[in-house]
């Protein structure tokens, strides 16, 4: 098992990240308060509309628990959103959260609707127990991407779900397409596998089959290790 990560390597690969968003014009903030988030999601042309994973009125988000990114262009315009939220999953398992729609709701019989079902066949779902924080809601504007912005969403995610809650397992789910055109890999997940969540929705106008990619805690911690490295390369003559 890797020792943690330290203060200053953290500090680095935050600061790279942020300084990489600002250089490709995009400036961050971060925040708890989800009746806010939902309000700048629902308003964001071309976005889909924010899963009742991050949604105050379907999932328990308190401070401390889930945390939203937003990048802003230069004129202030929202360009960026993404969300993470923290599970205790130690008397269960990824698959389970899916399987019973736990992942979106606090009470799935009150909130999901009727004809709700959910299943996850990843095989190493059931394997991700613990401390496990979700990575989802990832939206850049259309004039954004081809910029290589992936890899920013990536690292500022990775670098604060760590300061935040050192988890043992990261994950997110996603369609085909960023399977197929290599989106994950620029994220930084190194693991994938297809039919991570099979979801229908009615209510909601969800009708999903998601792959699940994820990361270890060690992963993780490699990855943040190599991006603070490449951040101090970066900065030193």
């Amino acid at each position: 098992m890797q020792s943690g990560v330290t203060t200053l390597e953290l500090s680095r690969c935050i600061c790279a990240a942020d300084e990489l968003g600002r250089k490709m014009g995009l400036h961050i903030t971060m925040g708890d308060d989800f009746e806010k988030y939902v309000e700048i999601t629902s308003s964001l042309p071309g976005k889909s509309p924010t899963y009742p994973s991050f949604r105050p009125d379907c999932s328990d988000l308190p401070p401390g628990k889930a945390f939203w990114i937003v990048g802003r262009d230069r004129d202030g315009r929202v360009a960026h959103v993404q969300a993470l939220r923290l599970d205790h999953l130690s008397n269960t398992d990824v698959a389970e959260q899916l399987g019973s729609l736990r992942a979106w709701f606090t009470d799935p019989t009150l909130t999901a609707g009727p004809g709700s079902s959910s299943r996850c066949d990843a095989p190493t779902a059931r394997s991700i127990t613990g401390l496990v924080a979700y990575h989802g809601d990832i939206w850049l504007r259309k004039d954004f991407r081809g910029r290589d912005l992936s890899t920013f969403i990536g690292r500022i995610a990775f670098g604060l779900a760590w300061a935040k809650w050192s988890p043992d397992f990261i994950y997110a789910l996603v369609a085909d397409w960023h399977i197929e055109k290599g989106v994950v890999d620029q994220y930084g997940y190194l693991h994938q596998e297809p039919h991570g969540s099979v979801l229908h929705l009615p209510a909601f106008g969800i009708d999903d089959d998601d792959w699940l990619v994820w990361l270890t805690r060690d992963e993780l911690l490699t990855t943040l290790r190599t991006s603070a490295s490449r951040a101090l390369g970066e900065t030193t003559v």
